[in-house]
């Protein structure tokens, strides 16, 4: 961590572990909603529901990076609550100690893969490259007609809205969009 002193570290880290474990439940209680898994087809399974869960803890990370200091702390929080519980939860499955290190990293590289791809379509002036970017993310290529665009508008929507919360991300605080209300295409 930039500008702390030698022995500083741990403890600002465990400054932001409460507000990075709030705003990484906020992320599992959006990607709980069943409209993700019965309206847009995302599969109900171990990968679907990690898919999503990656998509809002991306939108909470690359909005926590774009606020000044302790923004980057907390979004690295954010991080580890999620692999403190992709750690407990593969255990809890029966998962085998020597095969939990190996399936968190591997769940870590496909998060970092995702978040990167997400980022370059988010820059991206067309919603083209996003909706791409899900389909072949959260559908492996093979999504139903239509619901990567609406979950495209979700993802935009939710940026939006997160991006009106500073103060209370960085208290530990986020609330997300109704999914189904965001996904609606805009009238004409």
């Amino acid at each position: 961590m930039a500008g702390l002193r030698a022995g500083q570290g741990l403890i600002g880290r465990r400054q932001h572990e409460k507000p990075g474990f709030r705003l990484y439940g906020a992320a599992v209680a959006v990607a709980r909603d069943p409209f993700f898994y019965r309206d847009l087809g995302v599969a109900d399974t171990l990968d679907g529901r990690f898919d999503v869960l990656a998509l809002h803890v991306f939108l909470l990370i690359r909005r926590l990076r774009a606020l000044p200091l302790p923004g980057t702390a907390i979004a690295q929080a954010v991080f580890d609550a999620m692999f403190s519980d992709m750690d407990l939860n593969l255990r809890e499955m029966g998962v085998g100690d020597l095969a939990v290190g190996k399936r968190v990293r591997a769940m870590w590289e496909a998060l970092h893969g995702r978040a990167s791809a997400y980022e370059s379509a988010m820059r991206a002036a067309e919603t083209d490259a996003l909706t791409a970017a899900l389909a072949r993310n959260v559908w492996r290529g093979a999504a139903p007609d239509g619901a990567a665009a609406r979950l495209a508008l979700l993802v935009r929507a939710q940026d939006a809205h997160l991006a009106a919360q500073s103060d209370a991300l960085l208290s530990g605080q986020a609330v997300f969009l109704p999914a189904a209300a965001a996904t609606r295409q805009p009238s004409t």
